[in-house]
């Protein structure tokens, strides 16, 4: 995704988090009155998304000679001695730094306060230890001063950081949904991720902030509003007030009648209670749709990857779900070729598409990330990773293929999203004729005719 503001550029990889944060990141920059930026909003899930990172830092150096580079987000924040390496940039940022109007002015030199910290003393060194790769993981943090750009560098210990601050957007130019970060950071430690050194641990925003927060994106005329973070099932067990997430949603509901429309990003079954779960078949303002933190469909494979569930875990609640509101459609995300994974294990994750109706799959091959214990592990061949993801899209193009000729004839309602597309409720895209510009935003109500590739085919009942 790529966003202009004045001079500026942002581009952003990864996550729906990284789109929010996006928006904070342009604030900044333009409260910062630098121009002729190109801000680079990174991603580190995967080594692919750093190729591609890297592919596009030295494309955009190539196209705008003069413009200086800030890189940001995740890759920044694990390994920034990796970018400031990097002749095409000008500055590296942390997650932290990123929101933040004066980290954009670029300097001479290096704050070395920020750096220091006693990383044996640290309550969290045990997550150091095996992160042998992680910039933070020397046992003298200071050694990377030595490198060539260190001045390019601003990145404090992740680690340290004790609150969430709210980053305060109000709204999305040109989008009908908005992204309210509630939480950030992660606690758990799956074995292939790498994603909780690049955010830290978990951190909630406070409520009022959350209702501040949505009441000014609904004011600024959005009718549908996602709740992300990092790993929203953990929301406030952090907060001096202990809450619930489903308590947090109730209570959000309540205060804000006038949000008709609320979605949940990538929740994790084993942290769904039942609090949770009896709003999400009862309460019509949660949208149907619901994307899983999965992962893999076989059990060995999910107790090596230190997830919390199991596959017959996963089965249930879907099951338990459509049974109680039909509506509800599933998305997931799952690893293919995941070390030690064999032909078995794989057909566990192959099989658990249809027995748990994923119609919407988030399919990642696997990618060995240095510093995390999978890693270590015995690694799938890559021709067989790749052959495997391919099997699992296809598998869950079929489902959705399925699903999609079956809403023929069917009402619904949908959020115009651009000229000639709407979204319905349970995440289906339509297309649908005589929709403008001055549609966008609308909820309209609508009859599916006809299936187009991925698409339903739809005609306007009503305004």
């Amino acid at each position: 995704m790529m966003r202009e503001e004045r001079s500026n550029k942002f581009i952003t990889f990864g996550c729906r988090l990284n789109s929010y944060e996006s928006e904070v990141i342009k604030r900044a920059v333009n409260d910062s009155g630098q121009e002729n930026l190109i801000v680079f909003n990174s991603c580190a899930v995967t080594s692919q998304a750093e190729k591609q990172l890297r592919q596009s830092i030295r494309k955009e150096r190539k196209l705008n000679p003069n413009a200086r580079i800030v890189v940001t987000g995740c890759a920044a924040q694990i390994d920034p001695s990796k970018y400031a390496k990097m002749n095409e940039v000008d500055l590296v940022l942390g997650n932290i730094e990123k929101s933040k109007s004066e980290s954009y002015v670029i300097k001479q030199g290096i704050d070395v306060k920020n750096l220091e910290f006693d990383i044996k003393n640290s309550k969290n060194y045990q997550d150091f230890k095996h992160a042998d790769k992680l910039f933070f993981s020397s046992k003298n943090p200071k050694e990377f001063l030595a490198i060539e750009n260190a001045a390019k560098i601003k990145v404090n210990d992740i680690m340290s950081v004790k609150e969430t601050a709210p980053q305060l957007v109000s709204y999305f130019e040109n989008k009908t949904r908005a992204f309210l970060e509630i939480q950030n950071g992660c606690n758990h430690r799956c074995t292939f991720c790498i994603i909780p050194f690049g955010r830290g641990n978990s951190r909630s925003v406070l409520f009022g902030d959350i209702v501040s927060q949505t009441k000014k994106m609904i004011a600024s005329g959005h009718k549908e509003i996602v709740l992300t973070g990092v790993d929203i099932s953990d929301y406030g067990k952090d907060l001096e007030l202990k809450i619930t997430l489903a308590q947090m949603i109730r209570r959000l509901l309540d205060l804000v009648p006038d949000l008709t429309r609320l979605r949940l990003s990538s929740i994790d079954v084993a942290e769904i209670d039942e609090d949770l779960f009896k709003l999400i078949i009862s309460e019509p303002r949660i949208m149907p749709y619901l994307h899983l933190s999965i992962q893999s469909g076989d059990d060995m494979i999910l107790k090596r990857m230190k997830r919390r569930h199991n596959r017959s875990q996963v089965i249930e609640f879907c099951n338990r779900v459509k049974s109680l509101r039909p509506e509800v459609l599933f998305g997931a995300d799952i690893i293919a070729g995941f070390p030690t994974e064999n032909e078995e294990m794989f057909a566990n994750s192959l099989a658990i598409v249809d027995e748990a109706n994923i119609v919407f799959g988030h399919i990642f091959p696997y990618s060995k990330r240095d510093g995390t214990p999978a890693s270590k592990m015995p690694q799938v061949r890559g021709d067989v990773i790749k052959k495997r993801a391919r099997i699992l899209r296809e598998k869950v193009a079929i489902q959705l293929q399925k699903l999609l000729i079956n809403q023929v004839g069917k009402n619904m309602k949908a959020i115009v999203e651009n000229s000639g597309f709407a979204k319905s409720e349970n995440f289906l895209d339509i297309k649908i004729p005589n929709l403008d510009h001055q549609h966008i935003g609308k909820i309209i109500d609508v009859v599916i005719v006809g299936v187009d590739g991925d698409y339903l085919l739809g005609e306007i009942i009503k305004y």
